[in-house]
């Protein structure tokens, strides 16, 4: 494997690298307190849509999507040192138009989506004009397993009808949001994985209700993570995506590349909390002696870039894996970075905290934010126990007594 970047992905690096730097992290203090001004929690601040037109100039664009026409053109390995740089500010994905749930959503409907579809939804979420959602996880049932899914969608001549409950719908209450990609069962027999179909809800349609925004250890996320009723919502049967019983398989296809993208991602954050964790250190005297001088600091310093190190590479094989043979015999590493990713970020966020002292877990630093933040990717696209049982089961195989047919 070649680890050496490509160079149209060395020229997006230096650009985004200087776009971060000119506008993105002197931004992140001003969106802050515009956010905060305007009294309402998922406000959107001006600042994003001046950073927007910015990057959209700058042709760091959609950079996450691979097809050349309506995206940077990019791999997954090229565009992984990208998300990395992404990760290091809240505010940098939504900022290119490369934040999730909506990278996700595009991709669903850039690969599944009929003509019309892409028409009336992937066309705006490409130019940025609008937001979407994706309501998946229920709060009555073990979402980590897909096939509990309980929300059902039944066909009532020309419409389907929805009826059921969904939770931690990332992204439903930002004011640009306009659409939800809802996965529920059409079938409740059959094949486990052919009972579950996805389909597009604009986010006004009747019977649709924003019951509450749940906090993220008591942070209201600007985007929101919503609580959805649906009560006999209808939509016309060609909002289907692909056909009934194509649900867990649109599922499957849009977790590889997403999970490419979280864990680079948490990567950057860890990256930016060393650099903070260092600089706190060498800023700051205890006893007579900068912190630096510690040798436990030391050893968390040292321990934190040979960790980041480790889940970067990984996280590479993975996205190079994708490219070169596919998702599926790339299963193994794509479980594995999922638990490696986030479980390092947040072992190098909690030594940048400590190290910050009282300060860590306050509002004056973005640490104890991003720890938040984290921790919830430990949860999201299936909990870490749910990829350690599936590679725990493909090492298992070879060894386990074959069945006589």
């Amino acid at each position: 494997m070649d680890f050496q970047p490509s160079q149209r992905c060395s020229e997006f690096k230096e650009r985004l690298t200087t776009f971060m730097d000119e506008h993105v992290y002197p931004a992140e203090e001003v969106y802050e307190r515009q956010l905060r001004d305007s009294g309402d929690p998922h406000h959107q601040p001006a600042i994003m849509e001046q950073l927007k037109a910015q990057a959209r100039e700058a042709g760091l664009w959609n950079m996450f999507l691979p097809d050349a026409s309506l995206g940077a053109g990019l791999s997954n390995s090229d565009y992984a040192p990208l998300a990395e740089i992404l990760g290091r500010s809240f505010i940098a994905s939504e900022a290119c138009n490369c934040s999730a749930p909506d990278t996700g959503n595009m991709e669903v409907l850039f690969q599944f989506a009929s003509p019309e579809q892409k028409d009336r939804w992937l066309t705006p979420l490409l130019e940025g004009e609008i937001r979407s959602a994706f309501a998946m996880t229920e709060p009555d049932v073990a979402s980590s397993d897909a096939t509990n899914i309980a929300l059902r969608i039944e066909r009532d001549g020309e419409d389907y009808v929805l009826n059921g409950s969904k939770w931690w719908t990332s992204n439903a209450l930002h004011p640009n949001c306009r659409i939800m990609i809802v996965m529920g069962k059409t079938l409740t027999e059959g094949p486990r994985h052919r009972q579950q179909s996805q389909i597009l809800v604009p986010i006004d349609t009747p019977g649709v209700r924003i019951v509450r925004g749940l906090t993220v250890f008591g942070y209201q996320d600007q985007e929101g993570h919503a609580e959805v009723e649906f009560s006999d919502v209808r939509v016309p049967v060609s909002n289907l995506i692909a056909g009934e019983g194509d649900g867990f398989m649109i599922a499957q296809a849009r977790l590889g590349p997403g999970r490419i993208h979280h864990c680079m991602r948490a990567i950057g954050a860890a990256e930016r909390a060393l650099e903070a964790m260092c600089a706190r250190a060498a800023s700051r005297v205890t006893f007579g002696q900068p912190l630096a001088s510690r040798g436990n600091i030391q050893d968390w310093i040292a321990e934190s870039r040979i960790e980041i190190e480790m889940a970067r590479l990984l996280t590479l094989k993975a996205a190079w894996l994708m490219d070169t043979v596919g998702n599926r015999l790339a299963r193994t590493e794509i479980a594995a970075i999922k638990v490696a990713a986030p479980n390092v970020a947040l072992k190098v966020i909690d030594r940048a905290i400590q190290v910050h002292g009282g300060g860590g877990v306050s509002e004056d630093f973005q640490l104890a934010s991003s720890y938040a933040h984290l921790r919830t990717l430990r949860l999201a696209d299936g909990p870490d126990e749910v990829h350690k049982l599936s590679i725990a089961r493909r090492e298992l195989a070879p060894h386990m007594p074959r069945e006589e047919s």
